[in-house]
Parts: structure tokens; C-alpha cells; sequence
């Protein structure tokens, strides 16, 4: 090989494999609604992590977004180089009282971001966030057992395998499954809350 050939195979694997700057994780705006949107109609429309089969559109996601946030649920994007790379945010697990310390976690990624990390950033940022505001146990609900990407973060992040729902939905004409996962928050059930 040359070297005008070293240079420019040089040139391409730093135009290909530059480093990102790093995410930040910030509180979600109404601004970043559209862009969030957009990531998750994506999700729906190609991939298994939701079993919701027709988009919601902004209107719509922005009434979700008030209601979590209203709830005085957590709710955060991470932003490299000006663009929302991904977005996560925790709901109530179940409407009844009794799991008023339980939340369910949502996690979704720019698919150009994908495998970078940040799915970790923010379940990190979430996870902290859900203990200082006292919940006790994060549940994931991943759609698909073959979704490893997903299931990989949470476990990095700390969550058990709880077990899985088999065929529970059916999307792109084949059936598929649900993984439970979960993990104390805080003290998780080593005492009970004061309130």
C-alpha cells in the first residue's frame, strides 16, 4: 500500500469512526416533542419494542407527555451535536394505589444511535432520578425476547430477568413475546416508605 493509500484509508476510518461528543441528558421540553414523535412513529412502524401498531401523532404524544410529567413522572432526552439521540421517561406501573412505588420505564433510540451507550446514559439518568423522587422497584416491559439490545441495557443497568409472557402480541403478521425485567430503586422493599 502506498502511502497517499495509508493516508486516505487513514482519512476514512476517522471520518467513520470519529467520536461522538458526548450526550447530554437533559429534562424533555415541549420542543423536543416533535423530534420525539419522530422516533417513535419510527418505532412503530418498523420495529417489535412496541406492540402499538398504528403511530401516534404529535397532538398525541404530547398529550402523553403532559399526563407523566403532570404525574410528576420523570421524563428525558439526550442531545449530541444539537439532535435528539433518544428519549426515556418512567410511568406508573399499574393505576392502583397499592403500586404507587413502582414504575414501568420507556426507552427509545434514533436508530442512528443505536449501540453508542446512550439507551445506558439514559436508563442511568432515569434510574437515579426515580430514587430521589422515592419510587422503590423500576419494571421493564421489553417487547420481543429477541430484542437484545434492549434487553442488554437493562441488564447492565442492574435489572433481574423476571420472566417471559410467550406470544402475547401479534405485530408483522407473527407472534410475539414480552420480557419482564425489574430492580430496587434505592432500598427497594428493605423498608417500607413513610407515606
Amino acid at each position: 500500500m502506498t502511502h497517499a493509500e495509508m493516508a486516505l484509508l487513514a482519512t476514512r476510518s476517522l471520518l467513520i469512526f470519529s467520536p461522538m461528543s458526548a450526550p447530554e441528558i437533559r429534562p424533555t421540553t415541549a420542543a423536543d416533542l416533535p423530534a420525539i414523535t419522530a422516533i417513535y412513529q419510527q418505532a412503530v412502524r418498523e420495529g417489535t419494542a412496541t406492540f402499538e401498531l398504528d403511530p401516534p401523532d404529535l397532538a398525541e404524544m404530547t398529550r402523553r407527555y403532559r399526563a407523566l410529567v403532570d404525574g410528576g413522572f420523570p421524563y428525558f432526552v439526550a442531545i449530541i451535536d444539537g439532535r435528539i439521540a433518544g428519549y426515556a421517561y418512567a410511568g406508573a406501573y399499574r393505576p392502583r394505589p397499592a403500586y404507587r412505588f413502582t414504575v414501568e420505564n420507556s426507552i427509545y433510540l434514533d436508530p442512528s444511535f443505536h449501540r453508542r451507550g446512550i439507551g445506558s446514559l439514559l436508563l442511568e439518568r432515569l434510574i437515579s432520578e426515580c430514587e430521589a423522587r422515592g419510587y422503590r422497584q423500576m419494571i421493564a416491559v421489553i417487547g420481543d425476547s429477541a430484542n437484545a439490545g434492549s434487553i442488554g441495557v437493562h441488564a447492565r443497568g442492574g435489572f433481574k430477568m423476571i420472566g417471559t409472557h410467550p406470544n402475547v402480541g401479534l405485530k408483522f403478521g407473527r407472534w410475539l413475546d414480552t420480557v419482564m425485567m425489574q430492580r430496587d430503586l434505592g432500598e427497594g422493599a428493605k423498608s417500607v416508605p413513610a407515606k
